[in-house]
């Protein structure tokens, strides 16, 4: 075993223990970095754990958005068969998508405790019941507490995001997170398209109509337990590839503390909310669009349910790219411009979904003006979605699994606010609003909240409109997370790691040079490789020296610049 010492550039060296992040010495078909994750994403390929974690937990989310959206799909046949009013339908799906705000915090706290692989097995097998359970519903009350409950399996988004955040580089996490919450995603435009197919398969084949829709549901019940067993049998929950309980067995991956100061650390980050409010206005208008779609292309334009289906089920479908282009763009906007370019490409990009919006409101009249502008914003509002999750990893390392949950909520929240508001209220007002006047109204309450996004501000990154702070670094960010006593009993030691891959954050305008050098005695008895990573602005020499004895003493001289240096010294 080997033991590690953290020169943190304040005369303190601490002591820490990592596990290794290839043990087996296995070769990968893909490069990975100092934490063990994949600097590339081959989607073509199912290597495990990198890749056999991102196609499991993007299958896993897209089978919860097709179950949760069913009823969506077949609304037209249910509201006739259970006498549904338009406030009941209206607020059966605000109840679809507030059930997981808060199944999402509490997946957040539990994938950072036991690992995603059974998170997601174990959220898929306790929502498949309910599921099985819509063929039962009898009435507005059943219906919209069965929607309740299946709506639960959205905390799968939570799952999703920690795994893939887990296996890929910060460089390229943006972008993995967009691929696998995208094609997750797709989920809610595919339920359109294959359950009114189900729903006339079974009806032809000559059962009632009144009892075919509640047949249709059993086909994504069992694709829930199917995949709950695949995840388990094939799944892998960290890049050493093994699971967090036995790494934990071996003492191999340290705990990440008590439960509280995980959750406060999470709760407490201010950045956390805004980026849940913003996302409300991303995820939770797609989140809207999915419930409301496909009752609004039947109704306005007088389709038939298959076609309403199909063409309803394109808003949903373009999540094939258009989030994962969010993600990308993330990640490219992010090598010159840093975190600030991040955060001003989601503005940008959520303020034309915003836009949008307003315009697909006001072509109520003309078919084809709606599906080509429903396209135009569909594309932008995921896009955002995507370019969500390209920030939201480096709010916070210790308590990642939190901010994903909490931003992941305010998703769904978003969503459960803005149908209430516009889509499924009783006062006389929202009884007489008619669905594309909720829809531009809900592009102006868009516009409007997203400007929040210009109060985010990383001390060592900046904002939109401000630089960083003079001095701050991604170390002192992240080990803040961290008591004196866990960093002495080397907790901190996934930040620390974490912290140095973050310097891409910066962009280009800062230059960051890595030294490698080796220490010995002359006599090879006590031997020692020092990687000092310096960073500073453009124009300064920085230099470091780290002198090994038995004080653990070091020093560091530089330019007429500011800088900082870090060090990390494995002694074996």
């Amino acid at each position: 075993m080997s033991t590690g010492v953290d020169y943190l550039g304040h005369g303190a060296v601490k002591a820490t223990e990592g596990p290794p992040v290839n043990p087996s010495g296995r070769k990968y078909p893909y490069e990975l970095d100092s934490e063990g994750k994949a600097k590339s994403i081959p989607v073509w390929r199912f290597t495990n754990p990198h890749m056999g974690a991102f196609h499991l937990s993007w299958f896993a989310f897209f089978i919860s958005f097709l179950a949760t959206f069913a009823p969506a799909s077949l609304l037209p046949i249910i509201r006739d068969d259970l006498f549904l009013t338009k406030a009941q339908l209206g607020n059966a799906g605000v109840a679809a998508v507030c059930g997981a705000i808060a199944a999402r915090v509490l997946m957040g706290v539990f994938v950072d405790i036991v690992g995603p692989r059974y998170g997601t097995a174990a959220t898929m097998l306790m929502t498949a019941p309910a599921v099985f359970c819509m063929a039962l519903v009898t009435d507005f009350a059943s219906f919209a507490a069965v929607r309740f409950f299946i709506g639960l399996s959205l905390c799968m988004f939570v799952c999703c995001q920690f795994w893939c955040g887990t296996m890929f580089n910060v460089q390229i996490v943006g972008t993995a997170n967009a691929i696998a919450g995208g094609w997750g995603n797709m989920g809610g435009g595919a339920c359109h398209f294959i359950m009114p197919l189900i729903y006339q398969g079974i009806k032809d084949g000559g059962v009632p109509g009144y009892q075919a829709w509640r047949w249709a549901f059993f086909v994504p019940a069992v694709f829930y337990i199917a995949t709950a067993l695949a995840t388990l049998a094939l799944g892998i929950d960290h890049p050493s590839g093994k699971d967090y309980r036995d790494l934990k067995k071996e003492g191999a991956l340290k705990s990440k503390g008590a439960m509280w100061p995980v959750i406060k650390c999470g709760l407490g980050n201010y950045r956390s909310w805004i980026l849940a409010l913003t996302y409300g206005y991303s995820f939770g208008v797609e989140l809207t669009v999915d419930n409301i779609i496909v009752e609004y292309m039947f109704d306005q334009f007088g389709l038939s349910l298959t076609v309403a289906g199909a063409l309803g089920g394109m808003f949903g479908m373009m999540n094939l790219f258009s989030r994962a282009s969010g993600g990308m763009i993330s990640d490219l906007i992010a090598k010159p411009f840093g975190m600030r370019g991040r955060i001003c490409a989601l503005w940008i990009i959520q303020t034309l979904g915003g836009i949008f919006c307003v315009i697909l409101g006001r072509v109520h009249n003309s078919l084809t003006s709606t599906i080509v502008i429903m396209i135009i914003f569909s594309i932008f509002c995921q896009q955002a979605c995507g370019l969500h999750f390209g920030i939201t990893p480096f709010v916070s390392r210790r308590a990642y699994g939190v901010v994903s949950g909490l931003v992941g909520a305010g998703g769904n929240t978003g969503a459960a606010i803005t149908q209430a508001i516009w889509f499924a209220g009783t006062a006389p007002w929202q009884l007489t609003l008619t669905k594309y006047q909720g829809l531009e109204y809900m592009g102006y309450q868009t516009i409007g909240l997203t400007l929040a996004l210009f109060f985010i501000w990383f001390p060592m990154w900046g904002s939109m409109l401000t630089g960083p702070r003079e001095g701050a670094t991604e170390e002192d960010y992240y080990i803040k997370e961290w008591s004196a006593e866990e960093v002495a009993d080397g907790l901190h030691h996934t930040s620390l790691r974490f912290a140095m891959e973050s310097r891409s954050q910066r962009g280009t305008r800062t230059s960051t040079q890595t030294k490698v050098m080796s220490v010995g005695d002359g006599a090879g008895s006590n031997k020692a490789e020092v990687v000092v990573v310096a960073a500073a602005q453009q124009g300064a020499v920085p230099m470091a020296s780290v002198e090994e004895g038995s004080s653990g003493r070091s020093s560091s001289s530089g330019g007429h610049q500011q800088q900082d240096a870090r060090a990390r010294v494995q002694v074996s």
